[in-house]
């Protein structure tokens, strides 16, 4: 007899894949004799691979054909006892629904992203938050989990591409959507500013895009995958970052560090209990507009504000180690 399962949908992003880590090793706690099976985009892999909590990763490829029905063949067979939607979007209520759960578990349909992804789940629950990790905590509890957990695991990562050999502050500077973004000539004056305190600002950039901050002195430039991020993170003083998964990588490891909020909630997706300051424009307007230019209230939040608070975080941090 095949050991009882328990089927995890979360295909993207890399905040949300963070966001939902807790709610998973609440899991393995409170589900000791289950495989836990997650599905997810395979670009984000590299996040869940050799996490303790996790038995077994299936990549979901939605690009082309010939990879949805690999997926499929793998999905079908699971029939586990329960799934969990921690999207809701139809897609992953859809691949959750492949699996044949006895139990699925999901969003009400006020609060899934897709309202119609709640038709498929047999337990839509209602969550009260208010941040996403504390919202998949309670998906887990509706799904049977009593031994609950904030704590994130997270691989070590792997060195790419070249970092100062003493201490420095990391950015990444891009996100979802160019809305969420702080303007990137700002990272070149705060880089310079950085120079009397001995911090240089070393920006992260995925393979090949380098380009995009061409012409912006100071900057010292890294490129890198999954990995390298990881790593380079683990290691740096302090990170800056905006509403996207680096940051919510930095926040997990408990980093200190500035992160910069505009049309985007800070109390529903801000860094979760972490040493990271949250600096908000008070003129913010909490939109989730997916807008191709940068947030006016982003745009307000000043390199020398960035700058104090930033200083100030790495000064409490010190005074607590």
């Amino acid at each position: 007899m095949s050991s009882p399962a328990i089927v995890v949908v979360r295909l993207g992003a890399m905040g949300d894949i963070i966001h939902a880590l807790p709610a998973v090793a609440s899991l393995r706690q409170s589900f000791p004799r289950h495989r836990i099976i997650w599905v997810v985009a395979p670009k984000w892999m590299p996040i869940l691979e050799g996490n303790p909590n996790i038995d077994q990763i299936i990549p979901f490829n939605r690009r082309g054909k010939g990879s949805l029905r690999e997926a499929w063949r793998a999905l079908r067979p699971l029939n586990p006892d329960i799934a969990i939607d921690f999207q809701g979007l139809l897609q992953s209520a859809l691949v959750g629904r492949a699996t044949r759960p006895k139990c699925f578990v999901g969003l009400h349909r006020s609060q899934a992203r897709e309202s119609l992804s709640a038709l498929f789940y047999t337990r839509p629950t209602r969550t009260n938050g208010p941040h996403c990790v504390e919202m998949n905590l309670e998906l887990a509890a509706a799904a049977g989990a009593t031994q609950l957990t904030q704590q994130a695991w997270l691989p070590e990562g792997s060195p790419e591409g070249d970092l100062p050999t003493g201490p420095f502050i990391f950015a990444s500077p891009f996100a979802g959507w160019t809305s969420k973004q702080w303007p990137l000539e700002n990272y070149s004056f705060l880089a310079h500013e950085l120079k009397a305190e001995n911090l240089p600002l070393v920006v992260n950039v995925p393979p090949g895009s380098a380009a995009k901050l061409a012409g912006l002195p100071d900057l010292w430039v890294h490129e890198s995958g999954l990995p390298g991020l990881i790593h380079a993170t683990r290691r740096a003083t302090a990170i800056i970052g905006v509403d996207s998964g680096p940051m919510h990588l930095a926040a997990a490891l408990g980093k200190p560090g500035v992160a910069i909020f505009g049309p985007t909630d800070p109390v529903r997706n801000g860094p979760f209990q972490s040493r990271l300051l949250v600096l908000r424009n008070a003129s913010a307007s909490t939109s989730y507009k997916r807008h191709a230019e940068i947030a006016p209230s982003m745009r307000a939040i000043s390199v020398e504000h960035v700058k104090d608070s930033l200083l100030h975080s790495i000064k409490l941090a010190n005074v607590s180690a």
